[in-house]
């Protein structure tokens, strides 16, 4: 551990490795921890938001100052050029746009590449996107593909699909339960008997059991202990709810003709249906699982939402371009106000709920500080974008507003120019846009890397440690204001060490391969990290042979250019060869080096080819 005393402020540095490892090292995953303490009383600093970054360990000139070196990396840390990126930034976050086409979109917001993009990569899935939810730690991204009939899991620390899980008919909605520990798939089948929801386990990424509730579309909301699980099934006009911990019904409770959203709220320890035909919130007891109130809105409602401490519900009216706030202290409504045409999506950041229409480009702005008894709400609106949304057809049910990491902002995805808007509350109108190229962009989510206060003055985040080094961690705080280089050191992984002192083969030859006549294969040799050629290996040999059995043949491999040999072989026969290599003194067999097989067709088939 290290330790800083410095303008009032303890420090603590700490790597945490994960699992049985001593201490950090290559490729494994770690926790890095900050505790801040004040140095007279010892007392926790909470509510920082402290920037760190680690990088290689730069050497010092003589007679210069490291830590003021530090300062100087710090500054182009945060002037987010590409050619001054740390190897891991611990305050950043990604921008992933979600896409009408079979694809995500990642974007860095910390970077512009040549001034024009800030598009990291993409990320391609099996079929077009519907929803989407990520973990609480961020770390896991899971995605339904109504039209494949499963949900794709993503890692959001190298940006890359782990697998498709097979999610029953339809899968629509997904919805993660508060422990994380099962994901719950909307299936909105026509068919009564096909409709409800599968449960997959995120630890095994398997199905664990499809529950049928009935048909239409389903929303998901969970008591906040985990042990309930409320489903809305629309076209069966009722509530499911079923117990978790042995995924079996428990209730089903009648909340309406056609129930649309579910929400719940911490506070009322209660769940919120509305419903569109009836015009009605049915407020259920979590606990009871019993009606505790019908509250009358008026058709038309639909989607429903909880501020973020629980204490505001707003249902929004289509029909009637309203949105109605119901206060969960009481189950009253306390206002009704005017918003975007067509409202279908909103959202909520500490001190406002944002509404998106389908019919307006404006956005609309609700402050969670003027609502009340007595008050009269603040609504105000921002344009995003030069057109309503519905303009561009084929929406998913994943939102276009995503609330950013500051947490008093927000991004907004225009679908018919193709661009997400990033807008900061108290602007007139957003800031600055991201346009999606070659793409077409439907909805947006945040991915946040940054640390985290995860206990009073504990500021931490988990990250996969790059190959083996002497780093610098640089740390900057606020308040007050402070810089601080960390040295530290990452260890060799041995296993891949091991692995690294075997050299890399690449196989090569021209095609097509004809039966009869010889060929000429050739092979790439590398080894180590960087891949450097491994020249000099003068008893390479080549074993070959017809599946599925025949007689083995040897050639000798000889050296043609830096690292690459050749060696000649004949191919009597059509069918498979496989090929391996092996060398004495490098002290491999031939089952010690990754193999080939390679395919020849007849010489008829070629000469009849080129007629």
């Amino acid at each position: 551990m290290n330790h800083l005393q410095r303008d009032g402020v303890d420090i603590d540095f700490e790597i945490r490795p994960l699992g049985n490892d001593a201490m950090p090292t290559e490729g494994k995953l770690v926790d890095i921890r900050f505790r801040l303490r004040d140095a007279t009383t010892g007392q926790p600093i909470s509510g920082q938001v402290p920037g760190a970054w680690l990088d290689a360990a730069q050497s010092v000139p003589e007679g210069g100052d490291y830590q003021s070196q530090c300062k100087s990396r710090i500054g182009y840390y945060l002037k987010g050029r590409m050619g001054a990126r740390p190897l891991i930034d611990f305050n950043s976050y990604y921008l992933l746009v979600l896409n009408q086409d079979a694809s995500l979109t990642v974007i860095d917001p910390s970077i512009s590449v040549g001034g024009i993009t800030s598009t990291l990569s993409r990320i391609a899935l099996k079929r077009a996107p519907m929803d989407w939810v990520a973990s609480t730690d961020d770390k896991r991204l899971y995605v339904s593909m109504p039209n494949a009939g499963e949900v794709a899991v993503i890692d959001t620390n190298s940006f890359k699909v782990l697998t498709n899980i097979a999610a029953g008919p339809d899968p629509i909605r997904v919805a993660l339960q508060p422990d994380q520990r099962y994901l719950w798939v909307g299936n909105d089948s026509r068919h009564a008997e096909q409709g409800g929801v599968t449960v997959i386990d995120t630890q095994s990424l398997e199905r664990v059991k499809t529950l049928i509730t009935g048909a239409g579309h389903h929303d998901i909301t969970f008591s906040d202990d985990s042990r309930y699980a409320f489903v809305s099934n629309r076209d069966a006009g009722a509530l499911t709810v079923f117990d978790v911990e042995t995924l079996s019904q428990v209730a089903k409770i009648n909340t309406g003709a056609h129930p649309l959203a579910v929400a719940f709220s911490p506070l009322s320890q209660a769940v919120y249906v509305s419903d569109g035909k009836d015009g009605t919130v049915t407020v259920v007891d979590a606990r009871s699982l019993q009606v505790r109130k019908v509250i009358q809105i008026g058709r038309g409602i639909g989607p429903l939402r909880f501020s973020q401490n629980g204490r505001f519900g707003i249902v929004l009216n289509t029909m009637e371009d309203s949105a109605t706030i119901i206060d969960a202290a009481t189950d009253e409504v306390l206002h009704s106000v005017e918003v975007s045409a067509e409202p279908y999506q909103l959202v909520f950041t500490r001190s406002y709920a944002y509404i998106r229409g389908l019919a307006s480009s404006k956005v609309s702005m609700i402050s969670l500080l003027s609502l009340g008894e007595g008050k009269t709400p603040t609504v105000q609106r921002f344009e995003a974008g030069p057109a309503a949304p519905k303009l561009a057809g084929d929406l998913p049910i994943a939102t276009s507003l995503a609330p950013a990491r500051e947490d008093a902002a927000v991004f907004v995805v225009n679908p018919v120019d193709n661009s997400t808007y990033f807008y900061t509350e108290g602007m007139n109108a957003p800031m600055f846009s991201y346009l999606n190229r070659g793409h077409a962009a439907r909805a947006a989510k945040v991915i946040d890397r940054s640390l985290r206060e995860v206990e009073p003055g504990v500021y931490s985040t988990r990250v996969k440690l790059p190959p083996a080094g002497q780093f610098d961690v640089a740390l900057m705080l606020n308040q007050p204001e402070l810089t601080h280089c960390f040295s530290t050191e990452v260890a060799l992984d041995p296993a891949l060490v091991q692995q690294l002192q075997k050299p890399k083969v690449e196989f090569m030859w021209d095609k097509p391969l004809l039966a009869g006549s010889p060929a000429k294969i050739r092979v790439q040799l590398t080894l180590g990290r960087d891949s450097q050629p491994l020249s000099g290996v003068a008893d390479l040999r080549l074993r070959y042979f017809l599946a599925p059995s025949s007689r083995p043949r040897e050639v000798e491999v000889l050296e043609v250019g830096k690292g690459l040999y050749e060696a000649k072989i004949e191919l009597e026969s059509t069918g498979a060869y496989y090929l391996h290599l092996a060398s004495t003194s490098l002290g491999l067999g031939f089952n010690d080096l990754p193999y080939t097989s390679l395919r020849t067709q007849a010489a008829t088939l070629k000469t009849a080819q080129s007629r």
